[in-house]
């Protein structure tokens, strides 16, 4: 039986960095996050973490972390292990996640745990585009202002969190009127490549290269990249191909009357007619 989005326990988490690199050294400086379920908030989880390193004058600027403050806080071989203790279980979720879990990976290496490789992560930065095509700029605080949200992004990891959080549920609401309440489609849609979603999009590779094999036809509910609107169609499947990173299915769309290519992992569901 799938699972709601709303029956999944999420941790919404957010770092402050001395830099943009980790590979150049870069190390985090603050993380923190909130455990939801629901609408209901299960735990929180702050805290600064002294990166053994100077923070850079631009890191500075942007979320006024000094180094007095860093000097006294708990280090990361503290601080990470109390913070994946509290993510245990949960599918993460950040806004840019692929920044956030870049550095969480690499501090994991460096204190010798094991990376986030097998791991659900939701990108909000991938919803909001995707949800709300067509904006100026995808900034946190320019999303969720033209949804209503007011907070003031203060790029300090909590009131990102709070921010993102808020953002996250307006989304949610957004998925809820288009039908879309299961967690594996919902993943598919906004998850960071991982094993997990590679198998998801496998198996839909390989039903749709069955339909072609046998001539089938196929119904499909898709989401649009474009517009985000939800549509049903009948295709007749011609071929799979790859482009920039993503799998497409290329066939004749009965309803257009015309040939239509489909991003696969925009395939909410798929079976043969």
């Amino acid at each position: 039986m799938l699972k709601n989005i709303n029956e999944i326990e999420f941790v919404i988490f957010d770092t402050e960095t001395t830099g943009l690199d980790p590979a150049s050294g870069d190390r985090i400086v603050e993380i923190a996050g909130v455990r939801i379920k629901g609408n209901q908030r299960l735990g929180v989880f702050q805290s600064l973490v002294n990166p053994g390193r100077k923070i850079s004058e631009a890191a500075f600027a942007v979320n006024k972390i000094s180094q007095e403050m860093l000097d006294g806080a708990p280090s990361v071989e503290e601080v990470i292990p109390k913070f994946m203790d509290f993510a245990k279980g949960a599918c993460l979720c950040s806004y840019n996640a692929g920044f956030d879990v870049e550095f969480l990976n690499n501090e994991l290496k460096i204190i010798g745990l094991n990376p986030l490789d097998d791991a659900v992560i939701i990108d909000a930065l991938k919803m909001s585009r995707r949800l709300v095509p067509n904006l100026e700029r995808y900034a946190l605080w320019f999303v969720a202002k033209g949804l209503g949200i007011e907070n003031k992004q203060e790029h300090r990891a909590f009131s990102d969190v709070e921010m993102t959080l808020q953002l996250f549920y307006k989304l949610r609401d957004i998925l809820a009127v288009k039908g879309i309440v299961d967690f594996p489609a919902f993943s598919n849609l906004f998850g960071l490549k991982s094993k997990q979603l590679d198998n998801i999009n496998n198996q839909r590779i390989a039903e749709i290269q069955q339909a072609i094999d046998l001539g089938l036809k196929l119904k499909i509910r898709y989401i649009s990249g474009v517009s985000a609107a939800i549509s049903e169609r009948e295709v007749i499947p011609k071929e799979i191909k790859q482009e920039y990173n993503h799998s497409y299915l290329v066939g004749y769309c009965c309803s257009k009357r015309d040939e239509r290519t489909f991003r696969i992992d925009g395939i909410l569901h798929l079976e043969t007619i």
